[in-house]
This record gives structure tokens, sequence and C-alpha cells, in this order.
């Protein structure tokens, strides 16, 4: 990698004389790059944390991305709650929540819920939350569900 030597051999100077070599090899350099470039393409979508949680489908467009990670609340259709990926029992979710809000620039919150769940067990949650002074809740649904006109949206 770095500077070496040369010989080379010049008529009518007798023997060969050692020169400087004036160029660094950047083929290395390059190779390692390129493998910690797929490295990280293959980790990237891996550090994604999230519930598994089967959501319901709907028509509805996405929501534009936030500049920071969102704030989600899961339901999931064990029964846990979880606030990221860290499970929360009830009674602690809304000072939880009160506590990483505080640190947030968004008040924005994204509940998550199984398609499984029942509708009051959602609305309970949404309520606390409601009432804790969490206006900005945003319901998380995959696409491709049906628009109510008999056909489904591409997604």
């Amino acid at each position: 990698m770095g500077a070496g030597v040369v010989k080379r051999n010049r008529a009518g100077r007798g023997r060969g004389r050692s020169q400087p070599m004036a160029e660094i090899n950047v083929t290395p350099f390059v190779d390692v790059m390129l493998v910690l470039l797929i490295v990280f393409m293959v980790a990237a979508p891996l550090l994604t944390v999230g519930v598994p949680l089967e959501l319901p489908k709907t028509a509805a467009q996405s929501v534009p991305a936030e500049p920071e990670e969102p704030l989600s609340v899961s339901v999931t259709p064990e029964g846990p709650i979880l606030v990221m990926t860290t499970e929360v029992p009830e009674e602690e979710l809304v000072t939880r929540l009160q506590a990483v809000a505080a640190e947030r620039q968004s008040d924005k919150i994204y509940l998550r819920a199984d398609g499984t769940i029942p509708y009051a067990r959602i609305m309970e949650v949404m309520g606390a939350l409601n009432a804790a002074g969490f206006n900005n809740i945003v319901l998380v649904t995959d696409s491709g569900g049906p628009r109510m006109d008999g056909q489904t949206t591409e997604g």
C-alpha cells in the first residue's frame, strides 16, 4: 500500500538503479470498501425493528416520512402492548409514553394493531392515549386493501 522501490535497467548506466515508485495501489482499498458496502446493504433491512403484526389492508394513502423515527405503539394479538419494541404493562403505558414523548420533536404516535384484534380493544388503547393528551395518532395499515368499489389498490 505504500510507496515501493522499482529497479529499472537504464542503458549506459551500469547495473540498475533504485527509484521510488510514485504510484499508490488503491485496489485493496476499493475491494474492502465494496465488501463493506455489500455488508451494510444486506444488514440495513435487518436493522429495522418491528413487532410482527398482520396489519389490516386498506386503500388509504401512505403518510409522509418523518425526520425522526416514529414513536409506535403496537397491540399484539396475544394481548401485550409494546412501545417501539419494549413490552409495557397497560397501567404504565401512558407514563412511559409521556416520558418518551417529552424527549421528541414530533408529537405523532403510530398505533399499530393486528387485524385479528377486536375493534373495542384498539379503541380502548386509542382512547387512553387521547385522554393522556396524545391527539396526533396515526393508525397504521398495509396498502392493497379494498377501495369499497369492488376493486383493490395496487401496493
